[in-house]
This record gives C-alpha cells, sequence and structure tokens, in this order.
C-alpha cells in the first residue's frame, strides 16, 4: 500500500468526513481500493459507504457524491444500514415501528407505523395481522413480539382497536329463512345417514382494495415514532413506475426495491380462502413472510403504502392514500 497516498488521503478524508455524512444514504468514509465492475482494482481512494445505491436522478446535486476531492479519487460503496444488534424479532420497550407484532392467535406480522385518528395514536398494520383475518374482536390482546416471536400475553402492547373486513366472497347470511332451510337439510340428511352438511351462505363482491387494521397501544410511551433503521416518516406519498422504495420488517429487516407495477388486480392465498385486491401497487422481491404490515417509503420517507403480500419474485403493496382514507386516519410524523 502507498503510505504517502494513504496519508494524503486520510487527510482529505478528515476535511470532508462530516459534509459527506451529511448526505443522504452515507453512513461512513475511509480508506480502501476502488472496484470497478464488481472488480476490486489496486487503486487506492476514499471509500463513500452508502446504505443502498440509487439512480443519479434519485439524488439532489447537494447528495452526489464527487468524483474526485482535492484531487483524491472516490468511490461509493453500498454497505447496508449499520445497526446494533438488536432484532426487529426481539422484545423492544418502546417498540418502534418495524419490529414483530401480532394478534395473540397469529404468528407474527410487522408493526407498519404510527397513525392518528382524532386525538388518539394507534399501531397501523394488516387486517391478518392484527385481527387474524377478520376471526378477531375488537379489544383483543395485540402482542409485542408476536407469538411465534416469544410473545406471551405479558408482553401485551395494545387492543385491536379496528380492522377492515377482507372479503372472501361469501359471508354468513343475514336471512333467518335461508338459515333456517340448511338446519332442516341438514337434519334430513342425518336421517338418512349422510355424513354431509350444508352452510348457508350470502354472496358478495369479493373485491378488496385493503388489507389494514389498527391496535390501540396500551400505553403512550410504550412507542416509538422512528421507523427501525429508518426513522420517522416525513409525510405521505404516491408511488409510481420507478418509485425506488425500502422498508423495515420483522423478518428481513431493512430492504429496498422498486415499484415495477401500478393498478394491479392480484388474488392472495390466505392460506385458504383467497381475495382478490384492485388498484394494488407490485414491487421487487423486498419481503418474505413476517414482514407483511410494514410501511413502505420512497427515498423522501415518505409512506406511500403498506405491504402486505408477496413471493420470491415480487412484493404486493396497498397504496397508503386507501388505507388513510378507509381508516379515517392519517400517518404521524417526525
Amino acid at each position: 500500500m502507498d503510505q504517502a497516498l494513504s496519508a494524503q488521503i486520510s487527510g482529505v478524508k478528515q476535511q470532508h468526513v462530516k459534509e459527506l455524512l451529511a448526505r443522504r444514504n452515507v453512513v461512513g468514509c475511509g480508506i480502501g481500493y476502488k472496484v470497478s465492475h464488481g472488480e476490486r482494482t489496486d487503486e487506492l481512494s476514499l471509500i463513500v459507504s452508502v446504505t443502498h445505491k440509487v439512480h443519479p436522478s434519485a439524488l439532489s446535486e447537494n447528495d452526489m457524491v464527487p468524483a474526485h476531492l482535492n484531487g483524491v479519487r472516490t468511490d461509493v460503496m453500498e454497505l447496508g444500514l449499520l445497526h446494533a444488534h438488536q432484532t426487529p424479532k426481539d422484545r423492544w420497550r418502546p417498540a418502534p415501528p418495524g419490529v414483530s407484532v401480532g394478534h395473540y392467535s397469529i404468528t407474527a406480522g410487522t408493526f407498519g407505523c404510527l397513525v392518528r385518528r382524532g386525538g388518539e395514536v394507534f399501531i397501523l398494520s394488516n387486517n391478518h395481522v392484527l385481527a387474524d383475518v377478520n376471526r378477531a374482536k375488537i379489544g383483543d390482546a395485540i402482542l409485542q413480539p408476536g407469538p411465534s416471536d416469544g410473545g406471551e400475553m405479558d408482553d401485551q402492547i395494545a387492543t385491536l382497536a379496528d380492522f377492515i373486513p377482507l372479503d372472501f366472497g361469501t359471508e354468513e347470511p343475514e336471512c333467518k329463512v335461508a338459515a333456517g332451510m340448511a338446519e332442516v337439510l341438514n337434519w334430513l340428511a342425518s336421517l338418512s345417514g349422510s355424513s354431509h352438511r350444508l352452510q348457508a351462505v350470502r354472496s358478495t363482491p369479493g373485491i378488496n382494495h385493503v388489507d389494514a387494521a389498527l391496535a390501540r397501544p396500551l400505553a403512550a410511551d410504550l412507542l416509538g415514532t422512528e421507523i427501525l433503521y429508518i426513522g420517522a416518516p416525513k409525510g405521505v406519498g404516491t408511488a409510481t413506475l420507478g418509485t425506488h422504495v425500502k422498508k423495515t420488517g420483522r423478518t428481513t429487516g431493512f430492504t429496498t426495491g422498486t415499484i415495477t407495477q401500478i393498478d394491479a388486480t392480484v388474488r392472495i392465498d390466505y392460506y385458504g380462502p383467497t381475495g382478490l385486491f384492485e388498484g394494488q401497487l407490485i414491487a421487487s422481491p423486498m419481503s418474505q413472510p413476517g414482514d407483511s404490515g410494514s410501511a413502505v417509503l420512497d427515498t423522501e420517507d415518505r409512506v406511500v403504502g403498506l405491504l402486505f403480500a408477496g413471493s420470491e419474485a415480487s412484493t404486493i403493496i396497498n397504496p397508503i392514500a386507501g388505507v388513510l382514507s378507509a381508516l379515517n386516519i392519517e400517518i404521524v410524523t417526525g
């Protein structure tokens, strides 16, 4: 290693380190070998480490890392978000958005973000995380961490406050005549020795737009405002094709992706019933089971959606405008 050049780079780093760390996504500066086309070279340079690389068009001029500083070459290296090794699956008090949470009867999902309705603040997540796919009752216990991460009733952090029912195309009938007819036919079937039974159901539209629910904290000081590894949301945005997005979730932590489809109609398997969703966002793969409920933000830290489903090849997101409207809520910003 060229000691003289290393000393020169060190001096330039000390001169510019505060300025560089103030730029978007920058998490560190150091001395290292420049990487070109995925291969390490023998050229010493000032390495500027970022959480993730984004296209220059997504950065302001003030956030761009210059190619040279005082005659020293720079190189931008993707290092990821640097954090202490407490995981989103742990028990947190106060609990920040982005960590494990769930109804006492489920496995675990993700605490998306804080929202407000009137003078009250709530946890925002999915119906299938907080309301157990329509099976829960208002007032049920919400645990942090979720049950599959060790959460028990002593870990209760909130109660179920509200949810948008998921529509799977049928529901129990309100008509007493239909229910009575089903009972009569089942009685006749039992007399004939048949083990089959009929159930009266009412057809519904079977169309969904959001998978969303709210939980009321037991106490305000049990919750944090800043999304783990991201920070507090700065408002609400609208995602379009090509929008770069990010989230923190219970399973995969901090990940990034890109919106690949808008206004998508998708059929989602809820491990039994399937729900049809209209007007959805599809992003590149950036989640796994357990990340459901994560708030999805753009590069300006604006919430653009609520993650609720996905596959090995994609992530499915409710546009946040529909969620806010359905629950009559607003995002708590920092």
